[in-house]
């Protein structure tokens, strides 16, 4: 079987193994202190040619987007997000678990827009419904599309006249940066957001996300929030190798292009053969709409995940590459399609 279910099958890259066993027996400081971490913080700074952040490392997605949440909002105030959104969709309630609202906007590519903004603020106009405060985003989003920095100026300009935070989830953010129709960078979104971080689980870690708080006044007293939410780690050297291991050179974009040129040997054959797709394909996330009667036969090699109901006749699955696909998965995938093509 070749699994295009997800791009965090796989363990690490072998660079990060590597560093793992060289460091395996030092004895170092606990809960991120150490000097793997520090090492870590100072080249993602370089990547983001900022030193006035401040870098956190935390286990996982949904630990990192409900401490995010659950710490910048007070008790009355909500988050709005596009309805596609992982803090609505795939986080089991997390963020309504710490006490805060939800507000979804629909979106078909799903992306926040500047208008759904504004209806939300409209709509929610008094102490007795909740205060919009935290605008949340995905890049990549959960539908594979990517985020133009004409895009995110735009958010963050209408965030800042209407008092609104701006968080970005990153944790495809190696494929969204890596994307051929892409025009951020990490410094750009530095600039741009509030906080954000870099995704390592799903672009060649064993574990962890890379947060990184820009607004300075969101700063204090956060490694409180992190402890108090179980978030500290002992041996919080472990996620800091791992990042000091992707950033002190460009092994985390070069993953992240691994894993999208894969995408795109892939997305060009169903093309060729005549398949659509749900949202154009950029990144290592792949919605292609297939006959229902095709998927049974697909299914007894691949691994991919059904999305929903296109039509009657047709689905839209997803498939993910990932920085340790091989061209031999993708070669046989493609080869089912030209067997199968319509």
């Amino acid at each position: 079987m070749y699994s295009f279910m997800n791009d965090y099958s796989e363990g690490a890259h072998p660079r990060i193994l590597e560093l793992l066993s060289k460091s395996n027996y030092e004895q170092n400081t606990g809960y991120g202190e150490d000097i793997h971490s520090n090492k870590a913080k100072d080249y993602i700074k370089k990547h983001l040619r900022n030193e006035n952040v401040d870098i956190h490392f935390i286990p996982g997605g949904t630990q990192t987007n409900l401490l995010v949440i659950s710490s910048f909002l007070r008790p009355h105030q909500c988050i709005i997000a596009a309805e596609t959104g992982h803090v609505n969709v795939h986080e089991t309630g997390a963020i309504e678990a710490t006490g805060h609202k939800v507000v979804t906007v629909p979106s078909k590519d799903g992306k926040v827009t500047l208008s759904a903004i504004e209806q939300v603020l409209n709509y929610h106009t008094d102490e007795h419904m909740v205060q919009p405060k935290m605008v949340y985003i995905s890049n990549s989003t959960e539908l594979g599309t990517i985020y133009k920095k004409e895009e995110l100026s735009a958010l963050h300009q209408i965030c800042k006249s209407k008092g609104l935070l701006l968080f970005l989830d990153g944790a495809r953010i190696g494929s969204a940066l890596t994307s051929k129709p892409n025009n951020l960078e990490l410094p750009d979104i530095a600039g741009l957001v509030d906080v954000f971080y870099i995704g390592g689980t799903k672009n060649g870690a064993l574990l962890g996300e890379a947060l990184v708080i820009c607004n300075q006044k969101l700063k204090e007293d956060f490694r409180y929030l992190i402890k108090q939410r179980g978030a500290l780690m002992a041996k919080g050297f472990v996620t800091g190798i791992q990042f000091e291991a992707l950033f002190q050179d460009n092994l985390f974009f070069e993953l992240g292009s691994h894993a999208n040129e894969m995408a795109d040997k892939i997305a060009l054959i169903l093309k060729e053969c005549g398949y659509s797709f749900y949202t154009e394909p950029c990144t290592n996330q792949l919605f292609p709409i297939l006959p229902n009667s095709l998927l049974e036969k697909l299914s007894k090699d691949f691994l991919f995940s059904i999305q929903f109901k296109a039509d009657d006749q047709n689905t839209v699955v997803r498939f993910v590459t990932s920085w340790a696909t091989t061209l031999e998965s993708v070669d046989a995938l493609s080869n089912f399609f030209i067997k199968n093509s319509k």
